[in-house]
């Protein structure tokens, strides 16, 4: 979980409940950081998690300058801190704490898909 503390200024954007954030193809220049509420990864045909406060999405796109690999989909309605790069450079080079949390989550997502993958 990302310490909200970090975004206490930071405008939020607010979200329907189902409303598309983003889609798999579209170009990935902003991470969010959920503020209230819950956001659903799709890859495909799967739901790959629920993001809820204080978690993150959109962040890879960030690191590889690849195009989104999924979905996000408002699960309820909720608020999020839009990232961008250059905010997200910032709180990297000031900030180890918060890069090493971003780093934590993608591990946890990487052990959670490759535990999915040996079950299939």
């Amino acid at each position: 979980m990302i310490d909200l503390s970090l975004f206490r200024d930071a405008e939020t954007k607010v979200f329907k409940t189902g409303q598309t954030i983003f889609s798999a193809g579209d170009p990935g220049d902003t991470m969010f950081v959920v503020a209230e509420g819950e956001v659903e990864i799709w890859v495909g045909p799967v739901l790959a998690e629920v993001v809820g406060r204080g978690g993150i999405f959109g962040e890879m796109a960030l690191l590889d300058y690849e195009p989104r690999s999924a979905d996000a989909i408002s699960e309820s309605e909720c608020k999020l801190i839009a990232v961008n790069r250059e905010r997200f450079e910032q709180l990297v080079a000031a900030n180890a704490g918060f890069a090493l949390q971003v780093m934590s989550i993608m591990a946890e997502r990487l052990r959670k898909t490759n535990e999915r993958l040996i079950k299939t």
